[in-house]
């Protein structure tokens, strides 16, 4: 079973001060893959984790994502998708619009994602 969208903004903590997830509409059926390139993504190309956070999840979990050969290929898909959710986002909300034609840019010229902001 996957999350569907693990990362940092779906955590939240109980009373006990336990991590558990949120924001369950993409659970499913599928690859430990696909939940962890999030983070890696995060970390390696818009830089919104540090080295130290993700070596965390990698030891925590046991296995780094972007060592796996299919890395490229999802971290890609995964890229995509949060630029198509976003130009859906920006038919309903004009402030958008700015971040959106920046990922496109990026996606078009392979340019850097550093730019790219969390929204």
């Amino acid at each position: 079973m996957i999350h569907g969208d693990a990362n940092v903004g779906n955590l939240i903590r109980d009373r006990s001060n336990r991590a558990l997830l949120s924001d369950l509409d993409g659970f499913s059926i599928g690859p430990r893959e696909w939940d962890l390139i999030l983070t890696a993504l995060y970390y390696e190309r818009f830089g919104w984790h540090t080295a130290a956070e993700y070596r965390g999840l990698v030891e925590a979990y046991g296995f780094d994502v972007m060592a796996w050969s299919g890395y490229p290929v999802m971290r890609d898909v995964r890229e995509l998708l949060m630029v198509v959710w976003l130009a859906e986002k920006s038919m309903s909300d004009e402030s958008v619009s700015a971040e959106l034609a920046t990922r496109v840019r990026a996606l078009r010229t392979g340019g850097s994602r550093r730019d790219w902001q969390p929204l």
